[in-house]
């Protein structure tokens, strides 16, 4: 049987001729690993560049968002589950070339670029390669919004491409084990990408799972080590897809918030409605 190993994130699926990765984007065609979700958009909207977050990247600018199907964790939280845990068949996506996102990115008024978002875009790295050529020479910023969960290789070819990440740091090993996910890459990805390109990372705070002082301090402390400038994002989660926890109390983002200042020069609340 034509077998291949994905080696584009930790999961290194083995997958058949024919068939899809965990993530349901990677795909088998003919013994070469192949980007099965390129153009295939499930969501598209202008946002304000604050809302990827992006607070320190161009503020008070409008970013074209674009998103597909898949993702290579399977968080219980989700507020995106209906795109990011569909497949080709549920998806109900509409193909869309990097041409014709392209000459959308470029005829958009008062566009900053292009934000690859609502799913995990790195698993489609292909994409926002072959967009980024065309519109990147004009002027346009290239933006990710990730889990930050892909291997090294992604990153080399993302390098000097991308402008700007929101990465998750999701919290402790124990809690990506549950998440689907690896802690390790994901503060590889940051500790590789942080003088890169623009950084800022978003930690969604869920009461009994990340809300603990001893974590958010232990995670400020590293981040403050490789820039203490880098934005850190404290997020109130709000139940969504298959968690029924309450909503995380406003008072423990702003004590976490005090914790981290004492590492970070930009600690940011988020979701605070």
């Amino acid at each position: 049987m034509n077998e291949l190993r994905c080696e584009y994130c930790f999961h290194h699926c083995l997958i058949r001729e024919g068939g899809v990765g965990f993530c349901r984007a990677r795909t088998n065609s003919g013994g070469k690993n192949h980007c099965g979700n390129y153009g295939r958009l499930t969501g598209l909207a202008m946002d304000p560049i604050e809302k990827k977050p992006l607070a320190r990247f161009h503020p008070g600018s409008w970013v074209l968002s674009v998103g597909s199907y898949g993702c290579n964790l399977s968080c219980p939280f989700c507020q995106n589950w209906q795109i990011s845990m569909a497949d080709e068949q549920s998806s109900g996506y509409e193909a869309v070339s990097a041409e014709k996102l392209a000459d959308l990115i470029m005829r958009t008024p008062d566009n900053l670029g292009i934000a690859f978002t609502y799913n995990e875009p790195l698993i489609s790295f292909e994409y926002i390669l072959d967009v980024a050529e065309l519109v990147k020479p004009k002027g346009y910023k290239i933006i990710a919004v990730t889990n930050g969960c892909v291997e090294e290789t992604v990153l080399e070819k993302l390098s000097g491409v991308l402008d700007a990440m929101n990465i998750d740091l999701k919290g402790d090993r124990s809690y990506y084990q549950e998440l689907g996910g690896s802690y390790d890459q994901v503060r590889h990805t940051i500790e590789y990408m942080h003088d890169k390109c623009h950084v800022e990372i978003t930690s969604l705070i869920v009461p009994g799972k990340n809300d603990r002082e001893e974590w958010v301090k232990e995670e400020a402390k590293w981040l403050a080590s490789l820039n203490p400038n880098i934005p850190y994002h404290l997020t109130r989660y709000f139940p969504n897809w298959k968690y029924d926890i309450p909503a995380t109390p406003k008072e423990t983002i702003w004590h976490l918030k005090d914790i981290a200042e004492e590492y970070l020069n930009d600690v940011l609340t988020g979701n605070m409605r």
